[in-house]
């Protein structure tokens, strides 16, 4: 049973690279989005993985945008890794990705009246995925616009005009690292939603639009290398220079906070 999470400043923060996560598990996330979607202010959801930080690592606004955000969760294994190797006590439980909790999230925005709104992927892949959320939760209310429209300009307008009009308590916004939190920096004080939720391809993955791979792969870490295989052209240097580079930094870091007795010499 997961207590409630309302209060992230009493919660672990993890710092890497300047930028903080929280060491939250998905049950907390759970409680804590719906949470939000009750009060009358704006909540900013962030998440980060190994591309997120190292998109931290060398855009400031990123970085200011992953600290002021209300709560940040993490969405992959290797960041994990990363918090292990400072020092911290995180496990398996303290990852999370969309597509894993989508379901019990619709579930639970059902029960407690939370409304919802997906703004991703290609036109359709809403359609599908708004049809499949209303076979589990059947009084949901919930609607979407697909990801592939220009993000400044008239088309912008229309859009965000569509989602203000349905007046979301929850907007999941989709586009991939880092249009979709430049996306939502730029437009945030003109959407009428309370709770901002930016989670990448998600969709693609719980509408099958994009195969995220065997569950023996994604249950440990190794996701990326069926999107490596699937799309080569596109996410080679994410993954192939994008992971290495990770973790030389990791290790850069660490023994730079070593030398100044920032860590133990010791980990687990």
């Amino acid at each position: 049973m997961c207590q409630q999470l309302l209060i992230p400043e009493q919660i672990e923060e993890i710092s890497l690279f300047g930028a903080r996560f929280h060491k939250v598990k998905v049950c907390q996330l759970l409680d804590y989005v719906v949470a939000a979607g009750r009060q009358n202010k704006k909540t900013v959801v962030g998440n980060v993985n190994i591309r997120g930080l190292n998109i931290a690592y060398e855009e400031p606004w990123y970085r200011d945008y992953l600290n002021r955000s209300d709560l940040v969760f993490c969405d992959g294994f290797g960041v994990l890794l990363a918090a292990k190797l400072m020092g911290h006590l995180v496990d398996g439980s303290h990852r999370m990705t969309c597509p894993d909790y989508i379901e019990d999230l619709a579930k639970k925005c059902e029960r407690e009246g939370i409304s919802l709104f997906l703004l991703a992927g290609q036109p359709g892949v809403t359609d599908i995925a708004v049809r499949k959320l209303k076979a589990i939760a059947p009084g949901l209310r919930v609607a979407g616009h697909h990801g592939y429209f220009q993000k400044t300009g008239p088309e912008n307008d229309a859009v965000i005009e569509k989602i203000n009009a349905f007046k979301p308590d929850l907007l999941y916004i989709g586009f991939g690292m880092p249009v979709q939190e430049r996306w939502m920096v730029d437009n945030l004080d003109r959407i009428h939603a309370r709770v901002f939720l930016p989670l990448g391809a998600c969709l693609d993955f719980y509408t099958d639009t994009v195969y995220r791979g065997p569950r023996w792969l994604t249950d440990n870490g190794l996701e990326w290398l069926t999107r490596l295989v699937t799309e080569p052209k596109r996410l080679w240097d994410r993954y192939i220079i994008g992971n290495p580079l990770f973790f030389y930094r990791v290790v850069k870091y660490w023994l730079a906070a070593r030398s100044q007795s920032r860590v133990p010499a010791k980990f687990n």
